[in-house]
Parts: C-alpha cells; structure tokens; sequence
C-alpha cells in the first residue's frame, strides 16, 4: 500500500508520486494498455483544444491500441459530414483524397484548429498507410460524433436521397424549406423557436424516419448495410440533433449541453452497431466530455456527458475513461468567439489543483497513473490524492489567460473522474493549418467552448 494516505498536502504527494509510472514515450504506455485489457471503449481525453501534446500521446495509445488490441474505429469531438470525408480518405475508399492533409486543409467550422492542425495530419496518414495493407474490411475508421453540422448534414441528406431515394425527395425538400429562410444562421433558427415553438421539428421527424427506414431496409438486404446508407442515416439523424439541440439554447441552462452529448453517446452506439459484436472504440473528446460527470460539479449542475453515458451503458462490456492534464505552457486559443487563433503563455497551475499538486510531488517530470476499476492500485484502496476534490483545469477554444484564476478549472474528483490519468508537466501549443481562421463557434457550450 501506498506511503502517506492521510490526506494532508504532503501525504497527497507521496502517494502520488509512489502511484507513478515514468512517461518517457509510446513504451511507457505499457501498463495503461495492460489496464484496457479487453475493454471495448477507451475515450482519451484533453484538457485543452490546442495543446500539441495532448494529441500527439493520445495518438501513440491510439496506435497501440490498433495495432496491438485490433480497434475498430476512432469517433472524436467533431462534425460527422468534415470526419466522414477524412474517413474514406483514412480508409482508401474509391475517389477519396490520397492525402489526408488535404481534407483537414478544407475542413471550415471555426475552430478549424480542433481538426485542421499538423498532429492529426500525422495520425492521419499514418492510419491510411496501415489500412491499406489490410483487407477492406478491417480497416479501421474515422468518425465525427458531434452535432453542430445542421446544414452541412441537411446537404448532404438531400442529395443522397435525390441520387438514391428519389421518390421521397419531396420530405428531404420539405425539411430544406423549413431551414432555408434562417441562412445557415443556427442562432438565428434557434431563436425563431422562442416565437414559433415547433420550428422545423415535425420536418425533421418525418425526414428521419424515412432514412431510418431506408437504411433498415439497406440493412435487410446486406450484412451491415450499404456504407452510403448509413452515412447518410447519420447525417438525418445529426440534423435531428441539432434541431433539438438549437431548440434548447434558447432556454438555457443544462439541456442544450446534455442534448449534445447523449447525441455523440447515440452515435457511437450506432457506429458500434454496425462494426458488430466484437467492436472497440477509441473516442477523442475534451476531458469535460470523456470524464465522468458524477465527479465533478458538473452533476450538480444537471449535467450529464459522454463518459458517464458510456459507464452507464455499456460499463459490463468495459469502459476505460483517460485524462489528460497539464501544468503550465502554451496552447492555441482565441481571445474571443470566431476570432483567428493564437498561441498563448499558459500560467502555472493554481494552488489547489490536481496539476499543481502532481508538479510538486514529481519535481516537474511527467507520468502516467492507472488505477483499477474500484479506484485502486493492485486493488489495495485508493489513495487519499485521487479521491479528494480537487480543482482540474480545463481550456477551451475561447481562452483568457490573465483570468484563469476565477475560471478554467472544474472541482473533480480524479479517481471517480477517470481510470488513468496523463500527467504532462510542461506541454506546447498546437500548430494550425490556418493561422488567420474567422467564424463563428457554438457559443452555448460549457465551459467556455469544449
């Protein structure tokens, strides 16, 4: 058992720093994979949108994960239209881009950073380059879960049903009408609902069910379906999401944020459904969406997310939740809604945090904790320093560093929060596609765009 349970400052710290694994490169990673085991779900998260570490090592446990463990699909914080062209380009599909850079250069919703950045041109290439020496069949996908692309997905649904489905074009074009006098304006959409509560929802509903049936019928007909079926079975369903979730910004409060996120959690439910049974999924969110809520005061607030979800529905198959975390760097940021991105000092973590405690207990190096499915390690309790409630800290793509002592961070208790956790002590901001990016972002995320 672990020195120093109490829970004083300095027992804190030497129970952390005796949990320790050393963080030197993909190797190190050796005891987090041997904590996956044979779990189905493994969501890595962020503790920032532009931290160039985060998703360099959320990449190299990505790869582990595939090449050693067989994964089937990554799904991440992003738009399902933008990620499926990434798809077919991952996978090799007939017609898609050779390069994947070159969908992630075309990639347009503000923060075009998430996506559009030289990391996961990296992971990129380097998951085409091994799909295409296996069979068609087994190669491994990429997914967006998100709900945003309205629009997007409303295109992309009329004009597969117009080459595929043309006798129920008129429900496509109904729905189309429907959102056309908004301009593509989702704020503008969402606040006609306060004046005319029904809006477009019983277009949408018609317009879902009709994919769902023709999907299903695909289904019936093929093991799995059609892949263009099913892409564009999503997009119905994303603009179903949306319009629920656009709906419920103009009440405020929690339910935007939880139509959000049961959306992505449905999503991949559907995605895992289609693999089949033996299934896995690797998930790349914002650790305010992959760390269980219930740890944090997010629950007190009405919220739920995608990790707890997860936990919820499908902890009997295996769930593995993993946090990232830094203590002080740069990171790419906006000052404010739709403006370019830039790179950013990021302070020292505050007095009271799980980064500040961790940078003082290991001297400033980096590690990896893992903790079994009871919080403990080796199943002897947990230590006193991942279950006191401590300030986590979060960044998202709106950030304001001279006030992140009032913000930016969320009460979390880590060892109910997550399973393993990342710990990098000093980290370095991402590097964009476009450096001059304008937009607008969805200003009704929590907290402060994540």
């Amino acid at each position: 058992m672990a020195r120093g349970m109490d829970g004083s400052p300095g027992g804190m710290a030497t129970a952390a720093r005796d949990e320790a694994f050393p963080l030197a490169g993909p190797r190190s990673l050796d005891p987090l994979l041997e904590r996956i085991g044979d779990a189905r779900y493994v969501a890595i998260g962020e503790a920032s949108h532009g931290t160039a570490d985060f998703y360099r090592w959320r990449a190299d446990l990505t790869r582990r994960l595939i090449e050693e463990k067989g994964f089937s699909f990554v799904a991440v914080e992003g738009d399902w239209p933008d990620c499926h062209v990434l798809h077919q380009s991952v996978t090799g599909a007939p017609g898609a881009p050779d390069d994947p850079a070159a969908v992630l250069d075309a990639f347009e919703r503000w923060p075009r950073w998430m996506w559009a950045n030289t990391e996961v041109v990296r992971f990129a290439r380097w998951l085409r380059e091994h799909n295409l020496a296996l069979p068609e069949e087994r190669r491994v996908g990429f997914h967006g879960l998100d709900v945003y692309s309205l629009w997007e997905s409303l295109h992309a649904v009329l004009d597969h049903v117009r080459a595929h489905d043309p006798e129920h074009e008129e429900r496509a074009l109904a729905a189309y009408r429907c959102f056309e006098p908004y301009a593509e304006d989702p704020q503008s959409y969402a606040l006609s609902t306060s004046l005319v509560p029904e809006g477009c929802r019983d277009e949408v509903a018609a317009l879902l069910a009709q994919a769902r049936a023709h999907a299903e019928r695909e289904r019936a007909a093929a093991v799995g379906g059609s892949p263009t079926e099913f892409a564009a079975w999503q997009n119905a369903e994303t603009v179903a999401g949306a319009e629920r979730y656009y709906r419920a910004m103009v009440g405020g409060g929690p339910e935007s944020w939880n139509v959000r996120d049961a959306h992505m959690a449905d999503t991949l439910d559907r995605l895992m459904d289609r693999q089949g049974p033996g299934a896995r999924a690797v998930i790349w969110e914002h650790n305010t969406h992959i760390g269980d809520a219930r740890a944090t005061d997010m629950a007190d607030a009405g919220m739920v997310n995608v990790g707890q979800l997860l936990r919820e529905r499908h902890g009997a198959d295996g769930v593995v939740l993993v946090g990232l975390g830094t203590y002080q760097g740069t990171v790419v940021a906006a000052d404010d809604w739709g403006l370019p991105p830039r790179a950013m000092a990021m302070p020292p973590a505050r007095a009271g945090t799980v980064e500040r405690l961790l940078h003082e207990a290991l001297g400033g190096r980096s590690a990896l904790f893992a903790w079994n499915g009871d919080g403990s390690v080796d199943g002897n309790g947990a230590a006193s320093w991942r279950r006191a409630p401590l300030d986590h800290r979060a960044i998202g793509v709106v950030y304001r560093p001279d006030t992140e002592r009032w913000g930016n961070y969320v009460p979390t208790v880590l060892g109910d929060r997550y399973d393993a956790f990342l710990y990098l002590d000093r980290t370095r901001a991402l590097d964009p596609l476009h450096r001059y990016e304008h937009g607008r972002g969805e200003e009704d995320t929590f907290p402060s765009g994540q």
